[in-house]
């Protein structure tokens, strides 16, 4: 029994000074060069409501990615039918957003039907009809795809919002969807709210397309835009005044390649004026796309476009091959370093829109961490002057797990990394509620084995065997539902489900195994023949 008490006591002695180690970073910042070597250094991550930060709703504009969608397989259909010489036109979208086709005869229509028909699953006739001889077809992506389409749009969307917030720098965000096309954003300890939803709502999609020098630019700038060609504008800082100015470019709409083709990009300082600009390197068939590009259009202009803005228009002197390229655009080094981001975490599949914006200041965030603070403290006082008054000396015992129950669960949340938040200050207090309560069972029950004339060695050793079952239903079924709130609950809910599950655990450890050390101590070695209860 001796060796089993020094045993236990070692055990309990070793996991208070781990959470003592991982711990210290949180209780202070001076800590001594080799400790911040060679020992844990994080802190206890803090909430969007105690540190401060940013709460964004977004909504996806799933239909956009449909949209989007049936652009793509459209254009690949009027190559197709092109290359197999069926006669067609297209009219403009119709209100519906779906796509026209019109025939001159009953050949081009059957040959448009089987082709259709054969390598087109994911099309489907909106409407048919023959209007003075000419078959007129209106097409539209089928409900089943476009449900997968809007699906995997939001969930594409969670990925990339997530790598770029995670490139940002941002500890500890949450990022999680709501409903059908929205997703839910919390970043704490955000310092610059513009910043950082210009990075997350930025749609990012880069193209390069030729500026097309053939047509003129003012005709198309009165409406009169030549078909297969579309006016944009390159965005433009004046050096000596500072002023942004946009210049209108005429382009043709065919886009020769995406940022689907990127493999990184980076910010890199110019040689000329030393300004920042983003380096790009594309994946190895990106590298081969550019390079025909450019040797089939060398002396002619590249547009390089993000989000519908030019950004540069360099002219093609010669075949580029090595797969890299660069966005210039007088940046400065912030806006090199977010646009660098999004372009490595790849563009949105469509727009995000901001529903739900709302700020939490530090100063706030500081007035809550300090009446929890408080609130925490006056508790625990509570707590133990009544342990003390009840129970005497064994009251004093259960106070002395309840310290390290605290100590315990803060330093297993330190461990994981896990974020505290006000919630989750609740869930401290509800804790040391539990806690208490398991002391209590096994208290009461020792003081029911006393009265029956039992020794304290037997009455300790009923005491735990008897409340332990009680105390193990009760932590479960607290447990469970602590779970369940972790796996459907959102930031807040989950803060309050984290430190009850590790509160659960620590108090189990706390209330059954060390108090037993403690009363087996003075039972076995200091052979006491009365229990102060």
């Amino acid at each position: 029994m001796f060796k089993s008490i020094r045993i236990r006591a070692a055990v309990t002695i070793v996991l208070c000074l781990a959470a003592l180690v991982y711990l210290a970073p949180s209780l202070t910042s001076d800590l001594p060069e080799p400790w911040k070597k060679y020992l844990p250094t994080d802190r206890i991550h803090l909430g969007l409501d105690l540190q401060g930060g940013m709460h964004l709703v977004l909504e996806v504009e799933t239909a956009k990615a449909v949209e989007t969608t049936l652009d793509r397989v459209t254009n690949d259909l009027k190559e197709n039918l092109m290359d197999n010489r069926v006669r067609f036109k297209i009219h403009e979208r119709t209100k519906e957003r779906d796509v026209t086709f019109e025939f001159p005869d009953v050949a081009s229509r059957e040959a448009f039907d089987k082709i259709l028909h054969n390598q087109y699953p994911d099309l489907e006739s909106a409407s048919s009809q023959i209007l003075e001889g000419k078959g007129l077809v209106s097409l539209k992506i089928n409900e089943k795809r476009a449900a997968e389409i809007k699906k995997m749009a939001v969930e594409q969307s969670l990925e990339t919002i997530r790598n770029r917030v995670d490139q940002f720098g941002i500890s500890e965000p949450e990022i999680i969807p709501q409903g059908t096309d929205r997703i839910i954003v919390q970043l704490p300890g955000v310092k610059d709210p513009n910043r950082a939803k210009n990075l997350i709502g930025r749609t990012a999609l880069l193209e390069f397309k030729l500026v097309d020098e053939e047509h003129s630019l003012e005709e198309a700038l009165k409406g009169n835009v030549p078909e297969g060609s579309v006016v944009a504008y390159e965005s433009r800082i004046d050096r000596s005044s500072g002023r942004r100015s946009e210049i209108p470019l005429l382009l043709k709409s065919r886009t020769l390649m995406t940022g689907d083709a990127l493999e990184t990009a980076k910010v890199q300082i110019g040689d000329r004026f030393g300004e920042p600009h983003v380096s790009l390197k594309f994946n190895a068939q990106g590298g081969k796309d550019f390079d025909r590009i450019t040797a089939e259009n060398v002396k002619k202009r590249l547009a390089i476009i993000l989000d519908g803005v030019v950004h540069s228009a360099p002219v093609i002197q010669e075949r580029i091959s090595g797969g890299q390229a660069q966005i210039t655009g007088s940046f400065t080094m912030d806006e090199a370093s977010d646009l660098a981001i999004v372009l490595r975490a790849g563009a949105l599949p469509a727009p995000v829109n901001i529903l739900e914006e709302r700020t939490v200041g530090p100063s706030l965030g500081q007035d809550s961490i300090d009446k929890g603070t408080w609130a925490s403290i006056i508790a625990g006082i509570l707590i133990l002057i009544f342990m003390i008054f009840y129970y005497r000396l064994t009251g004093i015992v259960a106070d002395m797990a309840l310290a390290m129950n605290m100590l315990l669960l803060l330093g297993v949340m330190a461990a994981f990394k896990a974020t505290l938040t006000l919630p989750g200050i609740a869930g401290i207090v509800l804790t040391m509620g539990m806690a208490v309560d398991a002391n209590v069972l096994i208290n009461e029950r020792i003081r029911e084995e006393l009265r029956l004339g039992k020794t304290p060695r037997a009455s300790v050793e009923a005491g735990y065997t008897k409340a332990f079952l009680t105390i193990f239903d009760s932590n479960v079924t607290t447990l469970v539902a602590a779970l369940f709130l972790f796996g459907f609950g959102t930031g807040p809910v989950k803060g309050f489900a984290v430190t009850l599950t590790i509160g659960i655990v620590v108090s189990m450890f706390t209330a059954v195994f060390v108090t037993r050390i403690i009363f087996d101590h003075f039972i076995w070695n200091r052979k006491i023949n009365r229990i102060s209860i």
